[in-house]
């Protein structure tokens, strides 16, 4: 019997505290909105691309190849 009016005791202050935060969180004001930031508009336009790079084609040969396609002779190429 003791033990039932231990936690009836014990286990009300969690509701209470729970209680307690709701209470303060509803009654609290909001911040003030703060003003919009500005964003600085660029001194210059950006540089243009040079009209001759063109896009570099991915190097074959694997980890240890010297960068060219290497076909061993013999061998029939599918796909």
């Amino acid at each position: 019997m003791v033990e039932i009016i231990f936690l009836m005791l014990v286990l009300k202050l969690p509701i209470l505290y729970l209680v307690g935060v709701v209470w303060w969180a509803v009654r609290a004001e909001p911040p003030p909105p703060e003003p919009a930031a500005l964003v600085p508009a660029p001194d210059r336009a950006p540089p243009r691309p040079k009209p001759d790079a063109q896009p570099r084609r991915p190097q074959r040969g694997g980890p240890h190849g010297n960068g060219r396609a290497e076909r061993r002779p013999g061998t029939i190429r599918t796909g």
